[in-house]
């Protein structure tokens, strides 16, 4: 082959160098069309500009204001409403001039922020309600029901307790470290009454509530047998698994927990254990939506389905249902239509209602599809508001686990 002469490798180097030059602006030009090139969002104005915070027991409600006019309210609850507050104002220079639709990375930030105050209930359920506020605001702005944002719904309504065809029946108590023939009857006739009350296609469930000692709930266990019961919650006192894995090796009913355990982290040893058959997770308690779903997906690759804990407020059990609308794995959700959320009437008003055979409909859109009413909010928070650690001991004066 002819070597080529010198004129025309310097052609060759101009050809390339201006291919290569075309390449560079070709990049370039990609680059800024990319979402992943702008992870920033600078092409976006929103922001977060302000938030405002409510103390109305037994909960704290906030907003998050941006620039564009658009607001989200989140719910925090299950903790002293003083420290949240304060925690509320400290996590919220993590936050503040924030994009809020980048609702993940925010969560991350905020959970990440201190290598040695990172989880824990007190920053958990107060980044909850920032997550839960987020997602509602990103829901008003792009004109849709949160569960949309999430994926669509997988169901056309959530099944729910306490109706008439699903009881769930409380320990009536909290025990001794064991129980006595008395303790056992007075459960095992709860149990049976709830049994005839919903009929034999009706739905029944024990919640122990950490109160009653793994010894007597294997007795009850035995004794209960005969009503079918759908699940017994939370059998034993969070915090060590062994324990769990006793009572699961004793008891042939299916057990169920998680309201007092937060994020994926603290759900996943139950799963990996193969000692819960039901999770319980709280949106409230365990991060908000956001971490509802990644344990969602979590239990469902062990088959395990969710039945979520909620005592919140309209707010609250609304980011709970927009959560359970998007997830497949689902048995049943927690609500109390005596008291409509524990909530004072009027704070929160929804649409969605329970129809004659225990299910509620869809929440509708934007967002979370709750209406705030922030005049009756102020007033009621102006109100002397106060918190009391609820505390319990037992007969002998000991302090009660429960």
């Amino acid at each position: 082959m002819k070597a080529p002469s010198h004129a025309s490798r310097r052609n060759f180097i101009s050809l390339g160098g201006a291919a290569a030059g075309l390449a560079m602006v070709q990049d370039a030009l990609s680059a800024n069309r990319n979402p992943a090139e702008t992870v920033a969002d600078r092409t976006s104005s929103i922001r977060i500009t302000a938030y405002k915070a409510y103390w109305i027991n037994p909960v704290v409600y906030l907003r998050i204001d941006t620039n564009h006019g658009v607001s989200g309210w989140g719910e925090i609850k299950g903790v002293d409403p003083r420290v949240a507050l304060t925690l509320l104002a400290s996590l919220y220079d993590l936050i503040a001039g924030e994009n809020p639709t980048r609702i993940e990375h925010l969560w991350q930030k905020v959970y990440r922020a201190h290598r040695d105050i990172r989880g824990g209930p007190f920053m958990v359920h107060v980044l909850a309600g920032i997550d839960i506020a987020l997602w509602d605001l990103a829901g008003k702005l792009w004109g849709v029901p949160v569960y949309r944002l999430l994926g669509g719904p997988v169901r056309e309504r959530i099944r729910v307790y306490h109706t008439d065809k699903a009881l769930k029946v409380p320990p009536h108590g909290i025990y001794e470290h064991s129980g006595t023939p008395a303790d056992i009857d007075r459960m095992v006739k709860a149990i049976a009454s709830a049994r005839e009350r919903v009929g034999p296609d009706g739905t029944v469930m024990f919640d122990a509530h950490c109160a009653v000692p793994p010894a007597t709930l294997i007795q009850l266990a035995g004794a209960i047998k005969p009503y079918d019961v759908l699940f017994i919650e939370e059998p034993a006192v969070p915090g060590n698994i062994e324990v769990f894995k006793r009572l699961k090796a004793a008891i042939n009913i299916p057990l169920a927990t998680g309201e007092r355990d937060r994020t994926i982290w603290e759900m996943l040893p139950y799963l990996h254990e193969r000692c819960i058959d039901v999770l319980q997770p709280d949106c409230c308690h365990t991060g908000g939506i956001s971490q509802m779903r990644k344990i969602a997906a979590l239990a469902e690759a062990f088959h395990v389905p969710l039945a979520p804990h909620c005592t919140a407020s309209n707010l609250g059990i609304s980011a709970s249902l927009h959560a359970i609308a998007a997830t497949p794995l689902f048995l049943i959700h927690e609500f109390y239509p005596t008291n409509f959320g524990f909530n004072p009437k009027g704070i929160a008003q929804v649409e969605w209602t329970v129809d004659k055979e225990g299910y509620v409909g869809l929440p509708p859109g934007p967002g979370l599809g709750v209406e705030m009413n922030e005049k009756v909010i102020a007033e009621e928070a102006k109100k002397p508001q106060a918190y009391k650690w609820p505390g319990a001991t037992l007969k002998d004066g000991s302090i009660a686990d429960y």
